[in-house]
Order: structure tokens, then sequence, then C-alpha cells
């Protein structure tokens, strides 16, 4: 992505690299995108898009090669190298100047350098994301006819998709994945915030590649599916925009890399934790049938694809503990059930979580300030 000064591109490939991870004393507002912890790597695949939008316009890829430091070779023998993000943004950089085509090839008329910069100033004044994405769709739409994105949103789920207007060729897989990745990490950065995926469909067969999708979305990937898409919670859409025109201007300048999954900051985690701990085991919320999951930090760390720490810092961050928000679930559940069923209190006890009927109710008295069967009978005589 470029701006109209000339300044680097911003290209959302960080977590495909090897990078050290930021000591976490380190780490500040200016530097919201946490480094990858673990390796990981760019299929040389990405880069063979890139030479043969080269060859296309009758370029040589020889310097933009040379700047990535990738050898020539590696392109034509080798399918299983791999690159890492600091080369496929060197090399990304590269090209986008050298071609002035921010597009890279993939549409049947360049994107001049500054186009996608000038898409980002069209959506960064908006109220919310849901506003600022859907100006995103709706001005690509200006640059190319070649492809559409279209944002919607069901129930909890927000969807991006976008269909084809022509066939991309060779560049395809190249073309939907950059797509995706580069207005999902930019929706990021606009709300200051992870919005993780709940899924990601391609239409075309699975690549030799495959497995690198994992790093590339961090969510259930589905190929050959009807439609290219992903999707996410919906509620992401309502956060308002925490950046202005300047620091879009200082973005743009600097080049931030907008590494979409290792965003550190979720603005919804509360909320996710929440939502996790009050979903009773079989899924049905608000069922008074099953209890609540016992999930513990790292349980709900592996569903939220965070670490441990880092969700216990986040968290208190929000002015949240893990053990607050159980209770808080806990306590609404109990009371739901106490005041809405006939179930006895070890059943009630069971339903909100607790292993024995004794906790419960030692727990109960210290939210309430009385007995679960005091609290029951005092609501039905209110009632």
């Amino acid at each position: 992505m470029g701006c109209h000064n000339g300044c680097k591109s911003c290209h959302a490939w960080g977590t495909l690299g090897t990078v050290k991870s930021l000591d976490s004393s380190a780490r500040s507002a200016s530097q919201p995108f946490a480094a990858a912890s673990a390796p990981a790597a760019t299929p040389i695949a990405f880069v063979r898009a890139i030479a043969l939008a080269y060859e296309r316009r009758g370029m040589p890829p020889e310097r933009a090669l040379a700047q990535a430091q990738i050898a020539p070779q590696q392109l034509l023998h080798d399918d299983s190298a791999r690159i890492t993000a600091w080369q496929m943004e060197q090399v990304s950089d590269a090209a986008m100047q050298e071609l002035d085509d921010e597009a890279l090839g993939w549409f049947s008329r360049r994107l001049p350098w500054g186009s996608y910069g000038m898409l980002a100033r069209a959506s960064i004044s908006s109220p919310h994301l849901g506003v600022a994405l859907a100006r995103w769709c709706r001005h690509h739409g200006l640059l190319t006819d070649d492809i559409a994105l279209h944002l919607s949103s069901q129930g909890q789920i927000a969807t991006l998709a976008i269909t084809e207007a022509r066939d991309l060729g060779p560049l395809r897989e190249f073309c939907l994945v950059s797509m995706l990745r580069n207005a999902l990490g930019l929706s990021c950065w606009m709300v200051d915030s992870r919005i993780p995926l709940l899924s990601a469909q391609f239409a075309f067969a699975a690549p030799a590649h495959a497995e690198a999708y994992g790093v590339l979305f961090r969510a259930p990937v589905t190929f050959s599916a009807p439609h290219t898409a992903i999707t996410f919670d919906a509620r992401y859409l309502a956060l308002p925009l925490r950046r202005d025109e300047a620091a879009l201007r200082q973005m743009l300048q600097h080049a931030l890399p907008l590494t979409v999954l290792q965003y550190r900051r979720d603005r919804l985690l509360v909320q996710r934790v929440r939502q996790l701990l009050g979903t009773p085991q079989g899924g049905a919320t608000g069922s008074a049938a099953t209890a609540l999951p016992l999930h513990s930090a790292d349980t709900l760390a592996h569903l939220l694809h965070v670490s441990p720490r880092t969700l216990h810092r986040q968290l208190k961050e929000e002015g949240a503990t893990l053990q607050g928000l159980k209770d808080e679930v806990r306590q609404s559940r109990a009371m739901d059930l106490l005041h809405r069923t006939n179930r006895p209190i070890k059943q009630v006890a069971e339903a909100a979580g607790f292993v024995n009927e004794k906790s419960f109710i030692r727990a109960f008295r210290s939210w309430t300030g009385h007995s679960p069967a005091e609290y029951r009978r005092q609501a039905r005589n209110a009632t």
C-alpha cells in the first residue's frame, strides 16, 4: 500500500517470516503488532507470481530479487523454498515501485503507486469499522472491475468476500490471498485491535503449500469452496476507528507491516472470554440442561490463539480478570436458573460450573449476601 508522497509500501506479510519476538517491556502504542514467536515462511510460489508480473511487462526481476536477497535459481528449481517476511516485504516493495503497480500484475490495468493509500484515506474518516470496510469495498471497484469486494453480516458473523469477474490466471492465488490479508490488516490497524478470523474459504484447489495458510489466516481453511471469503465476529464492525489522517500518513510513511493475526490487542477480548465461559457444554447458550464449561486459562488461551500470559495481561489492561469473569458468568447462570426453574440447588451448582454444592453455596453467598435458597424465595416473592 503506497501513498502519494512516494513513501514505502505497506504490505501485510509480516507473520510469514522468521522474526524475533519483541520483549514485553519494549512494547508501546507505536509498536502495536507483535512479532511472530515461532518460525514461519512464505512459499516461493508468491515470489514466482511477482516474477511473472515482471515477465508480462517485459522487465527483469533481478533488482527486486537482489534487494530481497533471493537467489534467482530458487524460483526455477526449488518448489519447497521459503522466504522470510522481510524478504517478502522487500521484493514486494521493489516490484510495486519498478512496475508502478500496487496490484503486482493481478488486474487488467495497473494500479499506480499510491492507489491503496488513496483507498485508505477514503476510509479513515469513517465513524466505525463497518463503514470503513464498506467504503474500502465500494471504492476498490473504482480501481478495477476484475474483482469485487463485498462486506456483509448475518447475525453474529461478518463476511468479507471476493467475486471474480474474469480469469485471473496464474496470479489468482496470490491476488486473492493478498486482497483478504491487506483488507483485514488495515482493519486491525484502523480499530487498533486484533480481529481473529472464524474461517477462511478459497475458490481454488489446495496448493502444494497449503500448510502456509495456517500461518496466513489462523482459522479453519477450506479450499475448493463456492467463493473466496473470510468470516469474523460481527461485533468488530461496531468498533470506532482509532486512527486519523496524521496516523495514516505516519503509517504509510514508515511502512508498518500490517501483520493481521499477531496484532497484540483485542478490544473485544473481555466479551469473547465471557462468551466462551457462558456457552454451556453442548453449545446451547442459556440451556437449562447443560453445565458451563470449566475452561482453564490454558484452554481459553488456546481457543483465542494467544498465550496464557498474553490473555491475563490483556484482560488486566481492560480492567478485568479471568476469575472475575468466571464469577460473573457463573453468578448470572445460577441466578437465572434459580429464578426460572425448580431444579434442586445441587443441579443448579453443576449447571453453573461448580464441582459441588458446598462450594457453590459459599460463592453465591459472597456474591449476593444470601444463600441460593434465600435468593430463590425472595425473587419469587418479589415477582
